[in-house]
């Protein structure tokens, strides 16, 4: 039978994650009715969403922002990037893991707690996952000014993001914490999913290869099933490029944030990323892996900070957080 093949719980992502199960369409049709327009029979025979589809993804993501987390406002322009909620999801649980190992492994869900989140993205999507599970605050910020007031809108059209997200433009690309990250500004951590391609062409071959996987179909000229616009998906040297530089400018504020990560698609840039982090004498660094769908990836994060001063960070910055 066609749903004995079906997979119940999608064992790779974070046990914290409520998109393990399969999805509940009835549910989430109710959440957002125009989910109807793109549910199909898939291979087995049982109802699904068409994900090569960009609209479909869109519909589906409305539809789980309003049902698991309580998010009913939430729109961007479809030429900016529709990100796959699960694995947004799992960044964040992953980081609050990160925190609870600094506060003798609660979580801290407060809003003492401020994660910079580079490149928020016109969806906003990673604060708006942050805020609705762990109630931290948040700064984002984003070289596209179309970015930041599309971000703003959401989070000034959902009551529940009110004073909890603040967008700032980033006015020079070549910079990624100067010029956000003021001299008294603190941050608990970082986080970051860069640019992937280093030019148009490989954004394209890439979209060849997710579209014929998802959907069996070869397509010349695919249409980016997540969408994305040029800066949210390229960048001059790709992913190594950008995270490398990432990390060079990170020393500069190793007193300002206590840590800071991103993710890194690529398992061959791990060995140069490792090689610049002990370059700048990170104290501590740490590889977390994940995995959604057939897609495996990675957290890389580090850290200026001793044990000593990590723990006067927590006493100072979290006070009354177990």
């Amino acid at each position: 039978m066609p749903s004995e093949k079906r997979q119940e719980e999608k064992t790779r992502l974070h046990s914290r994650n409520k998109n393990r199960k399969r999805y509940d369409l009835n549910a989430l049709i109710t959440s957002n009715p125009e989910l109807v327009n793109y549910v199909r029979p898939n291979k087995y025979g049982d109802d699904s969403i068409d994900f090569s589809n960009p609209v479909a993804v869109k519909a589906l993501n409305k539809a789980l922002l309003n049902h698991y987390y309580g998010i009913k406002n939430w729109d961007f322009p479809d030429e900016n990037l529709c990100p796959p909620i699960p694995g947004r999801a799992d960044y964040i649980h992953h980081i609050a893991d990160l925190l609870a190992e600094n506060n003798f492994g609660t979580i801290p869900i407060s809003n003492k707690i401020t994660c910079f989140d580079i490149g928020v993205g016109a969806s906003c999507i990673y604060p708006v996952i942050g805020v609705a599970e762990y109630n931290w605050k948040f700064i984002g910020s984003d070289i596209d000014p179309k970015s930041i007031k599309s971000a703003s809108t959401i989070v000034n059209s959902n009551p529940s993001l009110n004073d909890k997200i603040e967008c700032r433009l980033q006015k020079n690309r070549e910079n990624i914490f100067t010029g956000i990250i003021g001299s008294e500004d603190k941050i608990d951590c970082s986080i970051c999913n860069p640019p992937f391609h280093s030019s148009f062409e490989d954004a394209q071959k890439g979209t060849r290869r997710k579209i014929k996987n998802l959907s069996g179909k070869k397509e010349k000229t695919p249409t980016l099933n997540f969408a994305g616009i040029s800066n949210e998906l390229i960048c001059d040297g790709g992913e190594y490029k950008f995270i490398n530089k990432m990390v060079i400018e990170s020393k500069k504020f190793s007193e300002n944030c206590l840590w800071f990560s991103t993710l890194v698609s690529k398992q061959s840039n791990l060995k140069g990323i490792y090689k610049s982090l002990k370059e700048i004498e990170a104290n501590q660094i740490k590889t977390i892996p994940m995995g959604t769908g057939n897609k495996s990836s990675r957290i890389v994060a580090w850290t200026f900070f001793t044990t000593e001063e990590r723990k006067a960070w927590r006493k100072t910055r979290w006070k009354t957080l177990v």
